[in-house]
């Protein structure tokens, strides 16, 4: 079984005026922290509401020049066995690069093997019709290829007994030095 899952991430940022400045601040931050071992997972402004409106309101808060910055973090795992399974890896993956970061599994969602099948199938008919043409040109250019390398060793052969034509035209290594 695949999953989708969701984590999300609180991370700090320091010496911050603004709500987009944290925010892009924090991303950037995120993705040094992820790059190049976790270049797969997704980073997204997390979603965030009024506890007692429930407006939806900036991923961001800022007192005093620092700011806490809500991140959605989504990353696939493959081959698990269960959902709980799914959110432990992404978990541990993640956590493993986001040090001093708390982390929570908003969600996990199954990925449908079948709709993947067929998405894959798709594109295995598509690369196999695009292909084909490239299949016919490389196998051309390779009887070209030992065309030439025929023809080559042809030429090399009658070089060799003295037949050529072309003696007069470039002199021998033996009367260049003399």
């Amino acid at each position: 079984m695949d999953c989708r899952v969701v984590v999300e991430a609180a991370v700090p940022v320091y010496d911050v005026s603004t709500e987009d400045e944290a925010i892009r601040i924090a991303i950037s931050k995120t993705g040094a922290m992820l790059n190049p071992d976790l270049n797969y997972v997704e980073i997204n402004m997390g979603e965030r509401a009024c506890p007692h409106c429930h407006e939806s309101i900036d991923p961001a808060f800022i007192a005093a020049d620092e700011s806490l910055v809500a991140l959605e973090l989504e990353m696939k795992v493959f081959n698990v066995e269960r959902e709980e399974h799914a959110s432990r890896i992404a978990r541990k993956e993640i956590g493993k690069q986001l040090e001093n970061i708390p982390l929570e599994v908003l969600s996990v969602d199954v990925i449908d093997d079948e709709d993947d099948a067929e998405a894959d199938g798709d594109a295995d008919t598509a690369n196999e019709d695009e292909a084909e043409p490239a299949d016919e040109s490389d196998t051309a250019d390779e009887s070209d290829l030992a065309d030439e390398r025929k023809a080559g060793d042809e030429h090399d052969a009658d070089t060799a007994s003295g037949d050529d034509d072309d003696d007069d035209v470039l002199p021998e290594f033996e009367d260049l030095i003399d």
